[in-house]
């Protein structure tokens, strides 16, 4: 089972609130998604777990490139969601694997494949423990070796660093 939220910054400060990925099928999706909740281009951090197994937050900041963190790049692997976070953090292409089963790719059966030597990482395995960008949250009060050490209440511990109402949150749980 997931959790998803959005916490955005507004004037008043940090709001939470729960969204639904029924209508999120890639990472640009929830990117867009969370370029919806911000009303001034300001920071929103989309926030999805999958039953305490890990966790990732993915930081939009206006129109800049999204920043995204997964707390057990393993666990999350094996999920829907989370296999969209790590194959972008990896520098996959979650097509490649379709492509290889109906060779798509144009080269003829037992022929080599034209961009082999791209593709080496394809097969890399993914590493347990975290992955990506470690200071997602050190400007906003969260240093790596703090976001590394959160458990299972990682979004409470988020919502609580940035000054986000708990009782918002809890609305959102």
């Amino acid at each position: 089972m997931y959790f998803a939220a959005l916490l955005a910054r507004t004037a008043e400060g940090w709001e939470a609130s729960d969204t639904e990925l029924d209508d999120v099928e890639t990472l640009t999706d929830l990117i867009e998604l969370a370029r919806g909740a911000s009303k001034d281009d300001d920071t929103v951090l989309a926030f999805l777990e999958h039953e305490d197994a890990w966790f990732g937050v993915v930081r939009v900041d206006g129109e800049d490139d999204p920043h995204i963190y997964v707390s057990d790049a393993a666990a999350a692997a094996r999920t829907s969601y989370g296999s969209m976070l790590t194959d972008e953090l990896l520098g996959r292409d979650p097509d490649d694997d379709l492509d290889s089963l109906v060779d798509l790719d144009g080269t003829e059966d037992g022929e080599p494949d034209r961009d082999d030597d791209e593709d080496a990482d394809s097969d890399a395995p993914v590493p347990v423990g975290p992955l990506g960008d470690g200071d997602i949250l050190a400007d906003l009060g969260m240093e790596e070796k703090e976001l590394k050490a959160l458990d299972g209440d990682a979004l409470e511990s988020i919502a609580d660093m940035l000054g986000c109402s708990m009782e918002g949150l809890e609305a959102v749980r």
